[in-house]
């Protein structure tokens, strides 16, 4: 799952800069508050639940969005699979890139969708 549209140079130039994660550390845990999405400049993110790999996103994926739309606490634990660099962008950032890039929040929306749709697969 992919936002393709990304110009990550416009989020840098933006004032959100580029974090780098090692393999193990964990970006955020369940129940934790939401206040950041990430993008996935390079590595790999898996997203876990109940200790279980759900899904792993990388170059180009975005993941977290779901705690800063709704403002509820996060869903899933997101664990360093593969050393990565990260945007982290909150509410704010998420309205410039809208705004800016406007397939971005359709990149985002379709992004939803397929989670749901595996989701519903797996229930």
């Amino acid at each position: 799952m992919t936002a393709r549209k990304i110009d990550f140079s416009l989020l840098t130039q933006a004032g959100y800069p580029i974090q780098e994660f090692d393999v193990g550390d964990v970006v955020f845990s369940d129940g934790d508050g939401g206040d950041y999405m990430f993008l996935v400049r390079s590595g790999a993110i898996d997203i876990m639940r109940n200790g279980a790999i759900v899904e792993t996103v990388g170059p180009g994926g975005i993941f977290g969005e779901m705690a800063l739309i709704d403002g509820s606490p996060r869903s899933a634990t997101a664990k360093v699979a593969e050393a990565c660099e990260l945007i982290g962008i909150p509410e704010k950032g998420f309205l410039f890139m809208v705004h800016e890039t406007p397939y971005f929040a359709l990149d985002v929306m379709r992004t939803l969708s397929e989670r749901l749709r595996v989701m519903n697969r797996l229930v």
